[in-house]
């Protein structure tokens, strides 16, 4: 509402300076009651305010018989500039806009002083000042809905996206529970089993084979506690299935498949949560490999120090490239990022060399890194957010364009127009001397070879003599030297009847 009050005053304060120097009340009054009425309308019947705006660049300038007042424009640019901005549909704007075209058009052919000259300033005017500011608003109105649709649906993917990555980390714990359930349960039925042994053995006093049936019974609740918390996990996550075997089973059961692997392994020394972590990468890596980048040749790198295992897996451009259809969702990596920084290891997946590339670094003895949440790839930052920063540029770029290819094809034309303009007046002079030269009666043959290729076309519209009273009397018009710059720029006149001279005049703009 502010916004519209100081539209309101400065429209209005044009307005009131315009009409100082012509001292026109009618005019004066004209104005004021069409901001006024465009202005308390634009914000809730923009359609109403911007039918006032053109009725009023229509009406006003008539009565005043020789000029359109600078403040028509003014008022004509920003009213269909807000009534574009805040009209929700356009065909309210397109049918004002034509019935106001088509009622005053004909208004301005019939009573303009100058006829054709006021018909055609005026439809440059509504061409420039009226429809170029209400497309330019309508513009800016659809792309800011269309911006605004997509941020909504950006934030439904960014929150969809977390949803899974979610998911998968989940998925990757129940993994890793599973794996516990199968080592512990194992270890713990092996105590359970040579506690029994120990219970039943030979020479033992009554108190040993107590303490032997209590190991038992408490490795086999253990064994029964451990089935029961992994049965939770796994009713939260879907069913996974364990780690199995090493990693040199692992590479055979690959090659076996069809994959061509080169590899290097060395897990000696590596604790037991990091030789799972180890195995995950290269197990997740071969089998987007295979799913993604099929017959393409595959390095696997697993080498292990005292303080860490790093492990590598590069694969080749597919020879017949990727699969179609094979898009990947990046599940397998989160769920990948999650089981590497529970033993507080990075983990990097990206293009390598027309390939890609998996690789991590596990340290031994470290604890879970601090969980991000937002990383959903290389640099931190998440699919849906480089969307949006991309939109955002988007937006921003075709705003630019919207304004700058208009305006550069506006200056382009602009500068032809000019050229042929001045190569047109300049090729339409009569030299002052030819003209004084020139008698009355003088045969049209003998004149014209004097005479410049070229008629003025821009010539006064004002202070032209009468034509003579012969019948048949063609007149050509020429120009005198004078600039174009002039505001009272004069003419040559010519008149034949007959194949004969029989008129000339110099005339000039406003002249009487």
């Amino acid at each position: 509402m502010a916004l519209d009050v100081a539209l309101g005053v400065f429209l209005a304060f044009i307005v009131v300076a315009g009409t100082l120097g012509t001292r026109s009340y009618w005019e004066l009054a004209g104005g004021l009651a069409v901001v006024a009425g465009s202005v308390v309308t634009a914000r809730r019947y923009p359609a109403v305010s911007l039918g006032i705006a053109l009725a009023g660049t229509l009406a006003v300038p008539f009565p005043l018989g020789d000029h359109v007042p600078a403040w028509v424009i003014f008022v004509l640019v920003a009213m269909s500039y807000q009534a574009g901005l805040r009209m929700p549909r356009a065909r309210p704007g397109i049918l004002t806009g034509v019935a106001c075209t088509v009622l005053g058009l004909p208004l301005a052919l019939a009573f303009g002083p100058d006829g054709l000259g006021d018909w055609a300033q005026m439809v440059a005017m509504l061409v420039f000042a009226g429809l170029s500011p209400w497309l330019l608003g309508r513009y800016i109105r659809v792309r800011g809905e269309l911006a605004r649709t997509g941020w909504r649906r950006a934030e439904e993917m960014e929150s969809r996206q977390r949803l899974v990555a979610e998911q998968a980390r989940l998925r990757e714990r129940a993994r890793i529970a599973s794996d516990m359930h199968d080592s512990l349960g194992h270890e713990l039925s092996l105590i359970a089993v040579r506690a029994a042994a120990l219970e039943v053995a030979s020479g033992l006093d009554d108190a040993q084979r107590d303490a032997a049936a209590q190991l038992r019974t408490s490795a086999a609740t253990a064994t029964e506690r451990l089935r029961e918390i992994i049965g939770v996990l796994r009713e939260d996550a879907a069913p996974v299935e364990p780690v199995q075997g090493d990693l040199g089973e692992l590479i055979g059961r690959a090659r076996a498949s069809g994959l061509l692997i080169e590899s290097t392994v060395d897990t000696d020394g590596a604790p037991p949560m990091v030789a799972r972590a180890a195995y995950r990468v290269v197990q997740e890596a071969l089998t987007n490999v295979a799913k993604h980048a099929p017959g393409a040749a595959v390095t696997v790198r697993v080498t292990s120090t005292g303080a860490r295992t790093d492990v590598s897996v590069v694969n080749a451009p597919p020879p017949a490239g990727p699969l179609p259809g094979a898009a990947s969702g990046h599940v397998g990596l989160i769920g990948l990022r999650e089981r590497v920084r529970l033993v507080g290891g990075t983990l990097r997946a990206g293009p390598d060399a027309g390939g890609f590339a998996v690789t991590a670094t596990l340290p031994h003895g470290a604890g879970p890194a601090e969980p991000d949440a937002a990383a959903d790839d290389e640099d931190g930052q998440s699919t849906s957010a480089r969307a949006l920063e991309l939109a955002r540029r988007d937006v921003r770029r075709s705003l630019v364009q919207a304004v700058a290819v208009p305006l550069g094809l506006f200056a382009v034309v602009l500068a032809i127009a000019g050229i042929a303009f001045l190569y047109q007046w300049n090729s339409s002079e009569l030299p002052s001397g030819v003209y004084d030269r020139l008698r009355i009666g003088q045969p049209r043959a003998e004149v014209a070879p004097q005479l410049p290729g070229n008629q003025r076309i821009a010539r006064p519209v004002r202070g032209e003599p009468p034509l003579p009273a012969v019948p048949g009397v063609v007149c050509e018009y020429y120009g005198t030297g004078r600039s174009w710059l002039d505001n009272d720029y004069a003419a040559y006149r010519l008149c034949f009847a007959d194949g004969r001279l029989v008129a000339k005049d110099r005339f000039a703009e406003g002249a009487s």
